[in-house]
């Protein structure tokens, strides 16, 4: 099968590449990078002139002056001198309604080539589209990332990305790819309840994880326990990384000999792995139901992660709290808590490290994810 990824987030389109190769599959990957984190594509279609220079002068000029961003007009143009090589697919699959990036009405030009052009479209539901941001505005979610924007409203820049969704220009975007697509699926629980009765709904399939490629060394404590805290600063508030931040001031404070912390800004990704590759505990993210891409990886890697793991997604895998990995909540308090009884009980890293490898193998090893995904391809 001749296969077209259109776009990428987290390293996802990546594994799910590798594992559909794996599987004698022909694919061809077309993105961007994923600004900082630099992720490979076989195609790209990655700013450079609005990155530069004289063009990043001119990127942040026109910006200020018109809110008008250079960079994404350079994606569509870089996109547009591809088209010729994106024909005849049997399967083009989107990482999001939004997978180019580039300027609305560009956007829809350029997807319209594609769908033309290939005969079968899947849509990933990765990263906020129209359906999961209206789900937010009408506070459906017991908290979500829209929650710092809700309590401030002059947080407005912020959140003016994710507000985009729902405007007229955008909504032409999403009926658009909805007319095209056979089917719709979810990446983890943050997207499954959003989409719930939709009619070209699929299901879940979780996200793919090369566990071949990522080591798995069984977490020691005799030493201080390591805490590690990535962060993006274009994700910060949506992420709630603030609770961690306020949380980990408490504990160094109250436990100065016993803990490590690390924290890293605006990193690309290989450099990002290497530095939580000597940890125990990863703080990933707080408004979230389920997990994200590096919190997955870093689970792989037999790390104590604290991120999303609300009910749903444990009745989702039949789990026990705290069994894979920690629902991180948007309290600090309720996070130093959790710090804390970690530190106090280290044999329960250990374990959460191990039983957190072995869900990844039995559930996201990136071969039996990518065999999911050509069940729908074939359907």
């Amino acid at each position: 099968m001749k296969i077209l990824l259109l776009g990428e987030y987290s390293h996802l389109h990546n594994t799910l590449k590798e594992g559909l190769i794996s599987l004698e599959n022909e694919v061809i990957l077309v993105g961007d990078g994923d600004g900082f984190k630099n992720f490979p594509s076989d195609i790209s279609i990655k700013p450079s002139f609005s990155n530069k220079s004289l063009g990043k002068w001119l990127k942040i000029f026109l910006f200020k002056i018109t809110r008008f961003d250079l960079s994404e007009l350079e994606r569509g143009i870089r996109f547009y001198f591809h088209l010729n090589k994106l024909k005849g697919f049997d399967i083009v699959q989107l990482i999001n309604e939004r997978s180019i990036k580039t300027i609305p009405f560009i956007e829809r030009y350029l997807l319209k080539k594609i769908f033309k052009n290939n005969t079968k479209i899947i849509l990933l539901s990765c990263g906020v589209d129209y359906i999961s941001v209206e789900y937010m505005l009408q506070k459906k979610f017991k908290y979500s990332m829209m929650d710092p924007y809700f309590m401030d409203k002059s947080l407005i820049n912020d959140y003016r990305y994710i507000l985009n969704y729902t405007k007229p220009e955008h909504q032409k975007t999403h009926k658009l790819v909805f007319n095209a697509i056979t089917k719709v699926i979810a990446s983890d629980m943050d997207y499954v309840l959003p989409l719930k009765n939709h009619p070209k709904f699929y299901g879940l399939i979780p996200n793919p994880i090369n566990c071949d490629s990522i080591d798995f060394n069984p977490l020691e404590t005799t030493s201080k326990i390591k805490f590690f805290l990535g962060i993006n600063r274009g994700t910060y508030l949506k992420k709630g990384i603030h609770f961690f931040e306020e949380a980990l001031t408490i504990i160094e404070n109250k436990y100065a000999d016993k803990v490590s912390i690390t924290i890293a800004e605006n990193i690309p990704y290989k450099e990002y792995l290497l530095l939580y590759n000597d940890t125990h505990i990863l703080l990933d993210q707080v408004y979230a139901y389920d997990q994200g891409y590096n919190a997955l990886e870093a689970m792989a890697a037999g790390k104590v992660v604290f991120t999303g793991a609300e009910t749903e997604f444990l009745e989702q895998y039949q789990l026990k709290e705290n069994e894979v990995c920690i629902n991180a909540l948007p309290s600090t308090k309720d996070l130093v808590e959790k710090f804390s009884w970690l530190i106090e009980n280290p044999e329960k890293i250990i374990e959460i490290g191990k039983n957190a490898r072995k869900f990844i193998e039995e559930n996201h090893q990136y071969k039996k994810v990518a065999a999911q995904y050509l069940e729908v391809y074939n359907l």
